[in-house]
């Protein structure tokens, strides 16, 4: 162990494993700061918790984790500080209340979906009149429908393509269809958007093409089948032609996708086939969903496991996230033959369902569709194994080269590089970007707010940045662990008068033994303290590919963090001069227009339609607003022109 790991628990944790009930039910691992590290369920909750230590209750010295387990779990015990533990009457009770509880603390030692907050999501925004059909990787609004979560960008844009050409719905943004001009734009002409802007289609209509969609999406082929042939020969029988033809190609479409996609035997049903396949660090769920015979879809997910070894508790963990959805959720869920029956799985979907859902092995064309999905499981999990593999060695040949080539003492584990970003001197920023092993450790990322404002200076910034990381590692104080961690390595956006700014930065935080470089764009040469000569790394070789990489990640997260102050300070400042606007019609009016720049072009009328903006208030928006004497200035435009100590903007 060294000296920077958590100390073994303490007689504090012992007495907590010694005072563990032996009853079903739930137990939290907490940290010093009382943050859930792991949330587990157990029949026992006394031989479940005293499995991760070894020794006995008396034994204080042996009160570490049980020899043999993983590194993953043993890091978990160690960090833990206390136990909670929660009885429950039933196993299903306590898996029920393990989902709850995970969904809310989000454990970082829990099984999780691999960069989960990043899947991409189906959005449909039934708060608007004219509800959009949309691409989103949000799902926290309560009053619009989600459909996923989807492995993959591309399958929801493949989705959402489809989706277009039988049931066009409008793709402009805002809450409601504008179109001042009176006429459709190109998508009603490429038939995909029917035209609600111009009152093509009534609300009525346009909310039953909604619907249509919803029902496709939740996989009902067969009942969406039959209502399009009923609503086309109605349309027939009152000589409705024009839309009993569109009603026609919109079924022709949903049949040929059933015949293209028909699974084993038309009796399967709807269901989730689920395939799993653990490794060590990384399991794979292969999902089949079948909705009415058809195979609709196959999704293959990565889960961080954390050492979890059994399939069991692996699916468990996967279902928790994936199926927080009830709209996504079918009635019967296959799974391995060697994992069995889940009875408290099952328990959990249904209480999400609002209806019964069993979760178990299949027999006939449901087995042989699991083990297809197995077996597609363990193929992805071999595939990503020796893609991990080929990333780490490529990863330990660049750190070796750096090492070689900038005559470092040790492989660079830690690299650290910092960028600057402002538009002349406002809103400046400074990024600190982390890579660790030679891939990025986005937990450790950190942006810097410049306090310097004595114009554009990057030199001087660059100072300030590395003083005041470097003043927090040398503070024993520290609490931030990014900023308690020492780099093998320091990166400077820029060339030798960067990297000199830097250093000088150094010397002011009083640290020093750590190497800096300067990467600069325009050959991509490396300059080095003490070298009148920069070093020049092979063209694409791996030293340089991971300097290139952590730079332009920098460059990146500075720049996004510039945007949002830039934008936040626009936000204010033209409505901070607003008479009779406050938080909430300022939320109001950007919600309603969607932009500053739309808001400032709106006329009275489109003013007085905000809701919650009554229309007096609206007219002396609008009369304010134009009486000004340069409204591009008001909206933050321009702003950068305006004349230093000009009394009539301060």
């Amino acid at each position: 162990m060294d000296a920077s790991s958590p100390a073994p628990p303490s007689g504090i944790l012992r007495r907590h494993v010694a005072g563990v009930p032996d009853e079903p039910g739930v137990y939290i691992y907490r940290d010093a700061d009382d943050v859930v590290l792991y949330v587990g369920k157990a029949k026992s909750l006394r031989k479940r918790v005293g499995s991760y230590f070894q020794g006995g209750r008396d034994d204080d010295a042996a009160m570490g984790p049980r020899r043999g387990s993983h590194p993953r779990t043993a890091e978990m015990v160690m960090r833990a500080a206390s136990i909670e533990t929660i009885v429950t009457r039933t196993d299903s009770e306590a898996f029920i209340l393990e989902a709850t509880l995970v969904k809310r603390h989000r454990p970082p030692f829990n099984v999780r979906l691999r960069d989960d907050k990043s899947y991409p999501y189906i959005g449909i925004s039934m708060d608007e009149a004219y509800p959009r059909v949309y691409f989103t990787r949000e799902r926290h609004r309560r009053d619009r429908i989600y459909f996923g979560p989807f492995s993959s960008a591309s399958k929801v844009r493949e989705t959402l393509s489809l989706i277009g050409k039988i049931f066009p719905s409008r793709p402009c943004e805002g809450p409601e269809p504008g179109r001042p001009s009176g006429v459709p734009c190109l998508d009603y002409h490429i038939k995909r958007c029917l035209a609600p802007c111009v009152g093509y289609i009534s609300q009525v209509e346009y909310r039953a093409l909604i619907d249509q969609t919803i029902e496709f999406l939740s996989g009902r082929y067969l009942h969406l089948e039959k209502a399009l042939e009923t609503d086309m020969r109605r349309a027939a029988a009152v000589q409705d032609y024009e839309r009993a033809a569109a009603l026609r190609n919109r079924l022709a479409a949903v049949r040929h996708l059933m015949e293209r996609q028909v699974a084993s035997a038309e009796h399967v049903g709807s269901v989730d086939v689920v395939g799993v396949a653990v490794g060590d660090e990384v399991a794979n769920i292969q999902v089949m969903q079948v909705r009415d015979g058809v195979l609709r879809d196959r999704q293959s997910f990565f889960l961080d496991v954390a050492g979890h070894a059994d399939p069991g508790e692996v699916l468990e963990g996967f279902a928790i996230e994936y199926y927080a959805l009830a709209l996504g959720i079918p009635p019967a869920l296959v799974v391995p033959r060697d994992v069995g029956a889940l009875p408290e799985l099952a328990a959990l979907l249904t209480q999400r369902r609002g209806a019964r859902v069993d979760v178990r092995p299949g027999r006939g064309d449901r087995a042989r569709l699991s083990e297809m999905a197995t077996r597609n499981a363990q193929l992805a999990l071999d595939q990503e194994r020796r893609r991990l593999e080929r990333g780490r060695a490529r990863r330990r040949e660049a750190l070796d080269e750096l090492q070689q080539a900038l005559d470092l003492p040790a492989p660079p584990v830690r690299i650290e590089c910092y960028d600057i970003s402002n538009l002349g001197s406002t809103n400046a920023v400074a990024s600190m970007v982390v890579f660790e092993q030679g891939a990025p450790h986005r937990a450790h990322y950190r942006n810097f707010t410049m306090r310097y404002d004595g114009g554009p200076d990057d030199f001087t910034r660059m100072r300030e940045a590395i003083t005041r990381r470097f003043q927090r590692l040398a503070d024993p104080a520290e609490g931030d662990p990014s900023f308690r961690s020492r780099p093998g390595l320091v990166v400077i956006d820029g060339g030798k008068g960067q990297l000199s700014a830097a250093l000088a930065g150094l010397a002011d935080a009083g640290v020093d033994g750590i190497p800096f470089v300067g990467l600069a764009k325009q050959q991509e040469e490396v300059f080095t303290p003490g070298r009148s000569r920069p070093v020049l790394l092979p063209e694409n070789s791996p030293g340089l590919t991971t300097l290139q990489q952590i730079r332009d990640e920098a460059h990146r997260v500075a720049l996004r963090h510039h945007r949002r102050r830039r934008g936040k300070s626009m936000t204010a400042s033209v409505f901070d001069s607003l008479p009779g606007v406050g938080p909430a019609r300022r939320k109001a009016i950007l919600t309603h227009f969607g932009s500053v720049e739309r808001f400032m072009e709106a006329d009275p009328d489109e003013l007085a339609a905000v809701p919650g903006l009554p229309p007096k208030v609206a007219r002396g928006l609008w009369e304010h607003i134009h009486r000004a004497p340069d409204p591009g200035r008001i909206a933050g435009v321009g702003a950068g022109d305006r004349p230093e100590g000009d009394e009539r903007w301060n």
